[in-house]
């Protein structure tokens, strides 16, 4: 069950939805819209690792003149706002108006986790050159009843601020260190 409007309004005030800064004008029938922060990260090479760290260039956005995606290339941003629950799944996508200019906010990754409170980490891919401006209000939230016992995330993801490069190459370790203990 998707959560409506005035259902994220009376969750926010609860407390069991984390929207902050909470812009009352942003609440829409069932999702709430965020704003793109003003920093981008891009990673440096043509090839990346999942075993390793891979590095990256930060660049930020200027307000007045904006900065141009160009396609064939992945941009990392973040929201404006820390966003998540403790009572909900949230899922977010970019708001169609964005998505009309040829802009995906995210390539496959749409779910936070229960439990996840932090600034959400945005894919942006563009399908031609198409400028975006800091702050602009890029996608949208919704929240999801669970249904069945819930378990809060605690990933390393958690409380994220600024766009979050992969971490995927964490698991490797941990999967070594089962193997060295199982093995």
């Amino acid at each position: 069950m998707i959560l409506t409007g005035s259902a994220i309004i009376e969750n926010y005030k609860k407390g069991h939805i984390v929207i902050d800064p909470f812009i009352m004008k942003n609440v829409n029938p069932n999702s709430y819209n965020f704003r793109l922060d003003k920093y981008l990260k891009v990673y440096d090479s043509p090839i990346l690792d999942p075993k390793k760290e891979n590095t990256f260039t930060t660049i930020e956005i200027p307000e007045e003149e904006g900065y141009v995606l160009e396609p064939g290339r992945l941009y990392l941003a973040n929201t404006v706002e820390t966003m998540g629950s403790t009572h909900f799944a949230p899922t977010f996508n970019a708001r169609s108006s964005v998505a009309r200019l040829g802009i995906f906010i995210n390539l496959s990754a749409t779910l936070c986790d229960i439990g996840f409170i932090g600034q959400i980490t945005l894919q942006l891919f563009a399908v031609h050159r198409v400028r975006i401006y800091p702050y602009m209000n890029i996608g949208q939230i919704m929240f999801w009843k669970p249904e069945g016992e819930i378990k809060l995330y605690e990933g390393k993801y958690q409380s994220s601020k600024g766009p979050q490069t992969t971490k995927i190459y964490q698991d490797f370790k941990v999967q070594k260190e089962r193997f060295v203990i199982n093995g």
